[in-house]
């Protein structure tokens, strides 16, 4: 008979044990290159991300539009005088399905007889691969290419490089960029445009010139409504993010991505030269920019509806927009950017 340590020993697993203290040294080896990595990682983010102003160069084919004829015709500067009195600039992506809503809004409001305003639309087709560039060309044969054109990127450059290209095309005096999806209502221009006129007629700016000014659309009115249709963890990772904007990008201004603000050309001039983010932060680079320059800056209230269709991942966006405000706050810190007066 077998005795009770021979009974034992027989269902002792044979196969050794591999025990924490044993597999530490590997953790601890992929902990260290884990963190290599991210330096490696934030190092070429800090330094290398973008060069200075490459997103306003353009290929030849981005140089020009197509009228109404089929013509191709050059489109004009920033950079030149002002011909009409307003550019409205639509940056959009894909959006087959949601432009043509809010280019009947636009264009309805815009053609409204008692504006008696000269204006051109001019909608960035950043890099579309669906039918965008063909609903908007309806409309070049409707309204004609003197009221609106098509800017047509041919890689994509993200919503601010969009933009940044659009404003210099434009022949406004005053520059408006509105988001494709029509979230906002066209008749809070005339609210924008008053701020304005009120901004620009009031005493000259620290800068020097009373027409360097910006006036921000913002939602921030309706925060709290928004914040009881979502869940907790979004609404913290949105707290967080106005913070994050507040502590190292922008200061005067709740809403910074509301995408409906209205531009004085010199402003413009000078904001659109100087981007160097071509993503969803660009609305902060421009407002820093503008807060440095001591622009005149003000906020006012529109009427905004979620629109299915967004473009923004929600958690992985608003991480990516805050290291691009880190960035931002980082490279003016360190005079890696540099603004041009």
């Amino acid at each position: 008979m077998e005795t009770e340590a021979e009974v034992i020993n027989n269902f002792v697993d044979p196969s050794p044990m591999i025990t924490f203290y044993e597999l530490l040294p590997f953790i601890q080896q992929l902990i260290i290159g884990a963190l290599l990595l991210f330096i490696t990682y934030l190092y070429w983010m800090l330094y290398f991300k973008e060069s200075p102003y490459t997103h306003q160069l353009r290929a030849d084919n981005e140089k020009h539009f197509t009228d109404e004829n089929g013509q191709q015709v050059l489109f004009p500067s920033l950079k030149d005088e002002c011909t009409l009195d307003l550019s409205v600039i639509v940056p959009a992506f894909n959006e087959q399905d949601r432009i043509r809503p809010m280019l009947e809004s636009c264009l309805h409001f815009l053609t409204d007889a008692n504006r008696k305003c000269t204006f051109e639309v001019i909608v960035v087709s950043d890099g579309s691969t669906d039918k965008t560039c063909d609903v908007v060309m309806e409309y070049v044969q409707q309204y004609s290419s003197d009221r609106i054109r098509l800017l047509k990127l041919l890689q994509n450059r993200g919503k601010g490089g969009a933009v940044c290209m659009g404003m210099q095309s434009a022949r406004g005096r005053t520059l408006l960029f509105a988001d494709a999806d029509g979230a906002t209502k066209f008749e809070d221009l005339e609210k924008l445009e008053i701020a304005l006129h009120n901004l620009t007629s009031n005493d000259i700016t620290e800068y020097g010139t009373k027409l360097h000014a910006v006036v921000c659309g913002s939602r921030a009115h309706l925060e709290s409504e928004s914040i009881t249709q979502r869940s907790i963890f979004r609404t913290f990772l949105m707290m967080c993010f106005h913070t994050h904007v507040w502590l190292f990008g922008v200061r005067c201004i709740k809403d910074t991505q509301c995408g409906f603000k209205l531009f004085t050309r010199p402003a413009a001039r000078i904001l659109f030269n100087n981007l160097h983010v071509n993503g969803w932060a660009f609305d902060v680079e421009m407002l820093y920019i503008a807060e440095k320059l001591k622009f005149k800056l003000v906020e006012v209230p529109v009427h905004w509806t979620e629109i299915d269709g967004s473009k923004i991942v929600p958690v992985w966006s608003w991480l990516e927009m805050g290291l691009d405000v880190f960035i931002i706050w980082f490279k003016y810190r360190i005079e890696s950017w540099v603004i041009r007066k």
